[in-house]
């Protein structure tokens, strides 16, 4: 895992992610895809369906049920397999080729918490 670095960017830029912790309340399958997943995502003061490729890459998807994690909540919304995804979930490992795990909080915190 020596992936470089990459380039420098500005706090301005960095400012401009929305990044906040919310309860991941249900997974359903998506039965068009073979890798989608769709998340009903709880950020306190709004819920999302947010689409994430884990079919794959666990026994259970359902096992994050309930958990907290870190989620991108002003990506644009994009439609896969037929379903509109409004933000993108953190997770761990998959660029550098393991086993992705759930970017999360040392403890619960209110949801629509931000991140920074």
């Amino acid at each position: 895992m020596n992936a470089s670095v990459k380039p420098n960017i500005t706090l301005d830029e960095l400012d401009k992610i929305d990044i906040r912790v919310g309860t991941i309340i249900s997974v359903e399958d998506i039965k068009s895809s073979n890798k989608l997943v769709k998340l009903s995502v709880d950020f306190g003061d709004f819920m999302r369906t947010i689409l994430v490729g884990i079919k794959g890459e666990r026994e259970n998807p359902k096992e994050i049920e309930g958990k907290q994690a870190l989620f991108v909540v002003n990506l644009a919304p994009k439609k896969m397999a037929g379903e509109l995804s409004e933000g993108m979930l953190f997770d761990i490992g998959y660029a550098d080729g393991i086993v992705p795990v759930l970017a999360q909080p040392e403890k619960t915190v209110p949801n629509g918490t931000r991140v920074g």
